[in-house]
């Protein structure tokens, strides 16, 4: 039996309980983890309150598509990764079918990549989704160019820093956007160019002063929500605007039609783009890979919690207070 996350019904973090389950065996194209550490995304808080792009088919339902551990056990017919190994799990695969908030977890194999004996398990779940999401968006569909202005709204997030990161090995002009002026310093910090307060500042306004009136290149939107309507405003004459994320909950309308736009490039993208095509992801985890060797890239972790305390957990992703990750560990 396995300590797992479950929840009964939709809702905020308090309908999330600990179970013993038990997890089962592999099959063909599966492995059987001891699960060591849990990264915790605004999907599984949108999968939780029943939010999310899919909903979920049944309860008691489990959460969760990134991790680190150990292999226990190979299905059948699965090659390429041993018992004993250390893997971390990407998220490529339904919440419905294979979730990771748990002391050991199913996976498929297409999720999993190798993690070097150097990595910790907090490191390894804290990484992989973050950069994925950022590659997929700024260089396979983007095509982000030196020199390009690139804005990153919810710029703390893992996804933030992982995008103002890439942005800067790409010789691209990263420009955060973050609600209060607290995380103003950190921002800068790890890279941003600029900074802009969204509470206190014309965002819109300062995006087209800071690019001489031209606007910017790329604007990256993990909010969506009425604010799109706003940020388009900033977006240049043959620039993109990406919704990447849906963190405010709210209906996103088509800027275009609100600000007579009807050109305007609007494009939605999920990182299941990159990590659930075989040929797209092996150019990703080059890429990143490079990117951490060279020290570029590296896995910022905002807090780690106990298995046990995953309501706070959740409590703390959900008041957007962090800066990189927060992750999840087991006592296995």
């Amino acid at each position: 039996m396995a300590i797992t996350v479950r929840f009964q019904e939709t809702g905020g973090p308090d309908v999330l309980r600990l179970d013993d389950v038990e997890p089962g065996q592999p099959g063909p194209g599966e492995v059987l983890l001891r699960v060591e550490a849990i990264g915790l995304n605004r999907a599984d808080i949108l999968f939780r309150s029943g939010q999310y792009i899919e909903p979920v088919k049944q309860f008691p339902a489990g959460l969760g598509s990134e991790s680190a551990g150990v292999i226990e056990a190979l299905g059948p017919g699965v090659s390429g990764f041993t018992k004993g190994q250390p893997v971390s799990v990407i998220p490529n695969f339904s919440q419905n079918d294979y979730p990771q908030y748990s002391e050991r977890a199913l996976a498929p194999v297409t999720a999993l990549l190798p993690r070097p004996e150097s990595v910790d398990a907090v490191s390894g779940a804290a990484v992989w989704m973050p950069y994925l999401t950022a590659y997929g968006a700024m260089v396979e569909v983007g095509r982000v160019r030196a020199g390009d202005v690139v804005v990153i709204n919810a710029a703390s997030s893992s996804v933030g820093l992982a995008a103002i990161h890439t942005a800067n090995r790409l010789g691209a002009t990263p420009v955060a956007v973050t609600r209060t002026s607290g995380k103003s310093q950190r921002l800068l910090d790890e890279g941003a160019a600029e900074v802009i307060i969204s509470d206190e500042e014309d965002v819109a306004g300062r995006i087209l002063a800071l690019t001489s009136g031209r606007g910017a290149e790329y604007v990256f939107d993990a909010v969506a929500g009425p604010g799109v309507v706003d940020l388009a405003r900033a977006v240049a004459a043959d620039g993109t605007l990406f919704l990447w994320g849906a963190a405010s909950g709210q209906p996103t309308p088509y800027p275009g039609f609100e600000l007579g736009m009807p050109a305007l490039n609007l494009r939605t993208y999920t990182v299941h783009e990159i990590s659930r095509d075989p040929e797209r992801l092996r150019r990703a985890v080059a890429f990143v890979s490079t990117g951490l060797r060279s020290g570029g890239f590296r896995p910022v972790v905002d807090r780690t919690f106990p298995l046990e305390d995953i309501v706070e957990a959740h409590r703390h992703l959900e008041a957007n207070t962090h800066v990189g990750k927060i992750v999840v560990t087991t006592s296995r």
